[in-house]
């Protein structure tokens, strides 16, 4: 095909905006989609200035509505959807286990979960239906779908549910020629993770700076996953800052 049709969630900025980039440098033609509007428009015109192909659409993920008009938008346009990167996330201030407001625990689990869940379900309708017939589902996991940071319980608890989806969507796919993984992001250098440079609290309950790595490593990462041929998967892949704490976060 020469056009490959690729969505990236939250792809205004930092992660998802990189790997956009890359995967437009790639041949992708390259749907941005997020809720402001103006980092969507400069990170599709950055792509554009460099030949590449790419368009930007409004969307919040954690609105069942907003998403199906995305897809409905997506396949309206192009007709198919190659790749599918789940990106769009929050992470929230530091808060004891027993303060989390029940309104941030909620809004997490709208984001990093339930649209994840959105996505990955309008993906599959699409990718059954199209011709060439399947996909690739990739979802921004993270080192806390396996070992939690301290005073995270949103995070880690809607991030393992992440893995959970991938696993479940993996194995629902496959007869169908849809191939789903994740990508687990240990510290890059993005706005979000700004605040490890003076420090996050470790397990011990200490504060310490961590160390950060340049977020075009993921992006590569996951312009790898994207070009494998349809009956290969990476499952599972973790890319992290060699020197940050991780196992035992320590």
């Amino acid at each position: 095909m020469s056009d490959r049709i690729a969505l990236v969630t939250g792809g205004g900025t930092g992660i998802g905006k990189e790997t956009a980039a890359a995967l437009a440098a790639d041949g992708f033609t390259v749907v941005l989609a997020g809720r402001r509007r103006d980092p969507l428009d400069a990170a599709a015109a950055a792509i554009a200035a460099e030949s590449g192909k790419a368009v930007a659409i409004t969307a919040d993920v954690a609105d069942k509505a907003s998403v199906a008009a995305l897809f409905t938008e997506i396949r309206q346009r192009f007709g198919r959807l190659d790749v599918l990167f789940n990106n769009a996330g929050v992470f929230l201030p530091e808060t004891d286990f027993e303060d989390l407001p029940f309104a941030d625990w909620q809004r997490a689990l709208a984001i990093n979960l339930t649209g994840v869940f959105l996505c990955m379900q309008e993906a599959f309708r699409i990718m059954k239906a199209q011709h060439p017939r399947g996909g690739r589902i990739i979802n921004n996991g993270s080192i806390s779908a396996y070992v939690p940071r301290p005073l995270a319980v949103s995070y880690t608890a809607t991030k393992h549910g992440v893995t959970g989806l991938t696993r479940q969507g993996a194995l629902d796919g496959r007869a169908f020629d849809i191939a789903c993984g994740q990508i687990d992001i240990g510290n890059a250098a993005t706005d979000m993770t700004a605040r490890l440079d003076s420090g996050a609290t470790q397990s011990d309950g200490t504060k310490a700076t961590e160390a950060r790595m340049d977020a075009r490593h993921v992006a590569d990462a996951v312009v790898y996953m994207a070009n494998l041929p349809l009956d290969t998967n990476v499952l599972t892949m973790t890319v992290m800052a060699n020197r940050m704490p991780y196992v035992g976060r320590g």
